[in-house]
Formats: structure tokens, C-alpha cells, sequence
């Protein structure tokens, strides 16, 4: 049983053929799910697997190994990962950021090196900004590096960092001038084969996306060349991290849209099987009003995040809008599956339904990418 899927006016023939199939591919991995839950990770088999699809990079230039799409490819492979309920795997933090910092910022020679090797999978992307003592407030990030030779010598440490135990090419957000605030960041890239002074800390235990592999990371003396800088000069991190930002804070939502519309896939079909007095679930009105209020919650969340989906593409998006759009979206989808749990009753309790799983991993949708405390207060600055 399932809600329409309607077609929005950005997606075409081609974005919805690539939605199917991706759908398909994550489908199949779900026969992994409990084994990849149990060990805190997807295989790494998985990357390779995505990237010899296809569904890496898809947004990147054909010249430098990606698809040749555009931000909507990478939104339906998010639609379908979601509708999957394949919340363990990274890779629109791989494709959706990592890859857009390097082919936005990165030199020639860079965007050559690194960005082949992430449509392929055999490098798995991660940005490392959040530390243990900083979140949402980035320009006071601690992780600082010092010029050596050749070399940055990089010291310090993150925390919450997805893709932190499979991830082999990290962008870390550092300090190159410990004396300034938002303008000593810089974004140096590091390739951890072999690197030494690299460390990963534990793969953390997280309330909800059990099989995302989510880890702390520590620097110590850690040599990078100084050719991994981003940009064109030292001091830049915090302005690229605020043009990349929206992008990040609408896949966020997006993934919520997809969360949302699986949750009321999952109840409708419950609720017309499961009886209580004689009668099904569905039959009580209580239970068609509810679903009903969660469906169109759900329709103005996908218009909302369709509307957004275009402006990006035409590089529209405001990073206010992207924050209200985050912040509005990951609420819902955190009471919309709050909805859907209730309707199953003691089962939506258990982890061995899915719709539990959906709640745990809906909470953190209002935390990271700047919680939505920081979203409403960065978005009233420009009201």
C-alpha cells in the first residue's frame, strides 16, 4: 500500500529511471539490514557496488568520472535511499558535499585526483567540521594546522563524523590562524591510506541509524601536503562552508520527505490489516483523520522541498530559505512518524518493525546539519 508519488515539475524521464533503479539497488541491500545494523556499518563492499551503478556522484562533470547530472539526480537517489529505509548508507554526504567542495573549490589537479576515485567508490567522502567541544558554532573549531616544508603538520580531533570508519578522503575543517576567528578556517583535504597521525576513535553508538558508521577522528602531528588546501588562500573554510551549507541543510530535508512518505506506507498498510473490536484499525475514523493530517503534512514538505529542489538546481536557494526549509521539515517528519509509531500500538514499540527504526532515525534529522535552533536564528538574521 502506498501514498501517490507524484512527479514534480523539475524531474524528468530520466530522473525518475535513476530514481527506479536506485530504489531497486537499495531494496536489495535490505536482505543486509540486521547484519549491517548489528555491526554498526554497511560493508564497504556497498560503495563499490553504488559507484560501478552509477549512484555516486551523479551531480559531478562526466570529466572527472560522475554522472553529468545535475542536483536532482543526487535528490531522487535520496528519495529512493530513504524509501528503502537505507539510513546507514553515506553517500549523499559523500556525493551531495564532499564531492560538490572539491569541484566547487578544488584545483584542476585536484578535482582530477580525488573526484574519479569517488564516483567509483574506492574513495568514500567524509567533512569533518564538528569537535567535541564545538557544533553548530564553527568558527571556534580548536583542530588547528601549522606549516611545515611543504607539509600542514594538522592537530586535533572531531567527533559525529559520518562515513568516519569507511571514509578514506576527509575534508577537515582547521585552523590555519589560530589568532582570527571566522577568518583563520581552512578546509584541507586528507587521504588517510597509510597517513600517519591519523587515528579513528570508536564507531559511535547512536540512538537511531544504527548501520551509519559515525565516528570520532583524532590528528596527532598528522603531515598533509600543503597542495590538499582548498581554495586559492589560507583563511577561506568558513566562507566555503557557508556557500555549500544550503545544499546540505535542504538533502537533509529531502531525506525527511522520503522518511515521511515510507512511515505512511508502512502504517496505511497496518492499519487495513491489523483489527482491533472485530474491526480494522482503519476503519476508525480517529485513524483516517490522523493519516490523513500526516499526508498532508507530507504534501506541503515535498512541494516545499521541490520548490527548493529547483531553486538549487538554478542556484537560487538562499541559505535563510535552506535553514527554515530544514528546520520546518525535520520537525514534521519527526512528528509525522510520532503519528504513524502511535497508530501500531505496542508493535511500533518494537525495533523489529520498521516504523521504530524510522522513529529513531528521525531525531537526529533536528540536530545535525546546525540544529533548528541554530537554523531559525541564522534565518531571523536576514528578516
Amino acid at each position: 500500500m502506498s501514498i501517490d508519488q507524484f512527479k514534480a515539475n523539475w524531474m524528468t524521464e530520466e530522473h525518475q529511471m535513476v530514481h527506479d533503479s536506485a530504489l531497486k539497488m537499495f531494496q536489495s541491500w535490505n536482505e543486509h539490514d540486521e547484519r549491517w545494523r548489528e555491526q554498526g556499518m554497511i560493508d564497504r563492499s556497498a560503495w563499490n557496488e553504488a559507484g560501478e551503478m552509477g549512484f555516486l556522484c551523479a551531480s559531478i562533470p562526466e570529466e572527472y568520472g560522475g554522472g553529468g547530472g545535475d542536483f536532482g539526480h543526487e535528490a531522487v537517489i535520496l528519495y529512493a535511499q530513504t524509501e528503502a529505509a537505507q539510513s546507514g548508507f553515506g553517500g549523499m554526504v559523500h556525493s551531495g558535499i564532499v564531492a560538490p567542495y572539491i569541484l566547487a573549490y578544488g584545483t584542476e589537479a585536484q578535482k582530477q585526483k580525488w573526484l574519479p576515485k569517488m564516483a567509483t567508490g574506492e574513495y568514500v567522502g567524509a567533512i569533518c567540521m564538528t569537535e567535541p567541544t564545538t557544533g553548530s558554532d564553527l568558527q571556534n573549531i580548536k583542530t588547528y594546522a601549522v606549516k611545515d616544508g611543504t607539509d600542514y603538520i594538522i592537530n586535533g580531533s572531531k567527533t559525529f563524523i559520518t562515513n568516519g570508519q569507511h571514509g578514506n578522503l576527509m575534508i577537515v575543517a582547521c585552523k590555519t590562524d589560530r589568532e582570527k576567528g571566522a577568518q583563520g578556517v581552512s578546509l584541507i583535504v586528507v587521504e588517510t591510506y597509510g597517513l600517519e597521525g591519523f587515528e579513528r576513535g570508536r564507531n559511535l553508538d547512536k540512538i537511531g541509524m544504527s548501520s551509519q558508521d559515525t565516528s570520532e577522528l583524532f590528528f596527532s602531528n598528522m603531515r598533509v601536503p600543503q597542495a590538499n588546501l582548498l581554495g586559492s588562500a589560507e583563511g577561506m573554510g568558513f566562507f566555503q562552508m557557508m556557500q555549500e551549507l544550503p545544499q546540505e541543510r535542504l538533502i537533509i530535508a529531502l531525506s525527511g520527505v522520503g522518511a515521511m512518505k515510507l512511515a505512511i506506507d508502512l502504517t496505511l498498510s497496518y492499519v487495513k490489516e491489523r483489527e482491533a473490536f472485530g474491526r480494522p484499525v482503519w476503519k476508525f475514523q480517529n485513524t483516517r483523520f490522523k493519516l490523513a493530517e500526516c499526508y498532508s503534512d507530507y504534501l506541503a514538505a515535498r512541494t516545499l522541498c521541490d520548490a527548493a529542489t529547483e531553486a538549487m538546481m538554478e542556484k537560487k536557494l538562499t541559505p535563510a530559505h535552506a535553514s527554515l526549509i530544514k528546520a520546518w521539515v525535520t520537525q514534521k517528519q519527526c512528528d509525522v512518524i510520532d503519528e504513524c509509531l502511535q497508530l501500531f500500538g505496542g508493535y511500533g514499540y518494537m525495533n523489529e518493525y520498521p516504523i521504530a527504526r524510522l522513529y529513531a532515525d528521525a531525531r537526529v534529522q533536528k540536530i545535525y546539519g546546525g540544529t533548528n535552533e541554530i537554523m531559525k536564528e541564522f534565518a531571523s538574521r536576514f528578516m
